[in-house]
């Protein structure tokens, strides 16, 4: 595949195709973290981190459009909200626009506590993603050795 070319021979490890735990987890806490990450190219940052880091990759890639078209403006508005709220800014009412003319007025104005609230928002959910899938990963396992248990000792 072309577009993974800069990724390197890395692309090739068998870790980054594998669902395992540590693979799995690693990868929901890369693709929600890119998710928030205000920036063309979350898709090959979430790569690059997935090789890095030895996440499932493909899992990693597909967890950045948590933020899609239809929930960004949600999201980023209470990214918005949430640095305001931090940095005791008073909230503006933004209408967004696509044209320079808005990114060279209002984004000026507001890209501090937007910042702030997409990097708050981006590790918590990052956190909170590799905790829920290692949490369920393990009592899913225990599920089954207690399932087994069970049944050795029923026969």
């Amino acid at each position: 595949m072309r577009s993974l070319r800069p990724l390197g021979h890395w692309i090739y490890e068998p870790s980054l195709w594998h669902i395992t735990r540590s693979s799995t987890a690693m990868a929901f806490a890369i693709g929600l973290f890119c998710a928030m990450i205000p920036v063309p190219g979350q898709v090959f940052l979430a790569a690059y981190l997935a090789v890095r880091l030895s996440a499932n990759l493909p899992l990693s890639l597909t967890l950045v459009f948590v933020t899609n078209p239809f929930t960004m403006p949600v999201i980023y508005y209470a990214a918005y909200k949430l640095g305001a709220l931090l940095l005791d800014v008073p909230l503006q009412a933004v209408e967004f626009s696509v044209s320079w003319q808005w990114l060279g007025s209002k984004l000026g104005e507001i890209w501090a506590p937007f910042l702030l609230g997409c990097a708050i928002m981006g590790i918590v959910a990052s956190v909170l993603g590799y905790l829920t899938i290692s949490v369920l990963w393990r009592w899913r396992v225990s599920q089954h050795w207690r399932k087994r248990q069970a049944q050795r000792r029923g026969t």
